[in-house]
């Protein structure tokens, strides 16, 4: 019975009151990221991938608002083979990623910023075309920064774009090439993220 009448009180909350209705947007969003993994010595933004889910923000103030979303986001690395090197190398790692950003809004345009946290599904190493076999597998657990640029294209679409960067080790293990990030060497995850998202009202 106790369930019920704050399950009720809630739904009062959201969808009765106009003022706390209109504070509550959501939607779902789809892009493609490319991304790089720093440190593993293959440079460069070569890896595609696929970048979707949904998500909620509140407004807290008449320009700023926060946001959660909770993403798949496919990361990694890939060199291909070419006239100099025919060596080959590709690392795809799949994310549940959950971000929790600060958004301000100026006009038809709103900067974003904030933490994340990634838990991986899956991942597929190749190396001239055949598995790679090492005990440093990607950790189960990452976080990152993410920095973004939003447009309002009208009252239901937006263009978002944003960095996602690894701010802890992506590695089970250190290993030479590791580079130097912000608190300790590794390798880490950059991704840039181009994406729509569609707003319900």
């Amino acid at each position: 019975m106790k369930n019920r009448l704050l399950l009720l009180v809630i739904l009062w909350m959201l969808f009765l009151t106009p003022g706390m209705a209109q504070k509550f947007h959501g939607g779902f969003a789809l892009g493609l990221a490319a991304s790089q993994v720093a440190g593993d010595t293959y440079s460069g933004y070569n890896k595609a991938g696929l970048f979707g889910g949904g998500w909620v923000s509140l407004n807290i103030g008449e320009r700023s608002s926060v946001q959660m979303e909770l993403t798949y986001f496919q990361k990694g690395s890939r060199k291909n083979p070419d006239s100099l090197d025919y060596s080959s190398y590709l690392l795809r790692t799949n994310y549940v990623e959950m971000p929790f950003l600060f958004q301000y809004r100026i006009n038809k345009f709103t900067v974003e910023a904030g933490p994340s946290a990634g838990f991986l599904l899956g991942y597929k190493e190749k190396i001239n075309e055949e598995p790679a076999y090492s005990d440093n597998t990607p950790t189960l657990v990452t976080f990152q920064m993410n920095i973004g640029l939003r447009f309002d294209v009208n009252k239901h679409w937006i263009v978002d774009f944003r960095s996602n960067n690894s701010l802890l080790n992506i590695r089970k293990h250190n290993v030479s090439g590791d580079v130097w990030r912000f608190w300790s060497y590794g390798q880490f995850h950059d991704a840039l993220v181009l994406s729509m998202f569609y707003k319900i009202k």
